[in-house]
């Protein structure tokens, strides 16, 4: 389990000790630590403590979820759609949140443990589905690379593009959004809360 918040780590633990099923195999304080913990020692399920777009802790979940035998879960407050997507599309085993009862916390770790994916149905399906946006599935993953500050060359990069299919997709989103720029499709985009 990754969380920086000692209280808040070491209760976690406390909690989980208590259940007969779970042992935790290590509590430490950063997402890296966690990732180097999980490539030594293979632990069936790796839950990291999610504070938004600005943590690490997706990116390295992702990593978790690609190691043999290890699986990963986010815990956070709130998840937004971009990051169901993303954690949907790497293989995350689930998306938690705060306010479940200890109970179905347990059941959400046994069943990922056991290889179910745990997440939100409603959630999953609004992010899946984009409900009334007009963009495809692409031009969201493109949109979300430019809005974590990505260049054309590096989204084309990371997604295997050329850099004008790049450059069609952000021009076709600015089009269909009725944005005057890229900058102005973000902001419709968030104020939207489809990323």
């Amino acid at each position: 389990m990754s969380d920086d918040l000692h209280l808040s780590r070491f209760a976690l633990s406390a909690l989980l000790g208590q259940h007969e099923e779970i042992r935790v195999a290590a509590s430490v304080e950063s997402n890296l630590d966690a990732l180097g913990f999980a490539e030594l020692h293979s632990p069936d399920v790796v839950i990291f403590s999610f504070e938004g777009a600005d943590s690490d802790a997706l990116e390295v979940a992702e990593k978790v979820a690609s190691l043999p035998g290890c699986r990963s879960m986010l815990l956070s407050k709130a998840f937004t759609r971009s990051v169901v997507r993303r954690a949907f599309a790497a293989g995350i085993g689930g998306l938690v949140e705060r306010s479940v009862p200890p109970r179905q916390f347990f059941e959400s770790i046994v069943r990922v443990h056991q290889g179910e994916r745990v997440f939100d149905a409603e959630l999953t399906v609004a992010a899946l589905v984009n409900n009334d946006s007009p963009l495809t599935l692409r031009e969201f993953t493109v949109l979300e690379h430019a809005s974590r500050g990505d260049t054309v060359v590096e989204i084309a990069a990371r997604l295997h593009l050329s850099e004008g299919t790049v450059r069609n997709y952000l021009s076709s989103m600015v089009t269909k959004l009725g944005a005057r720029n890229r900058i102005d499709a973000l902001r419709i985009a968030r104020d939207a809360q489809w990323i």
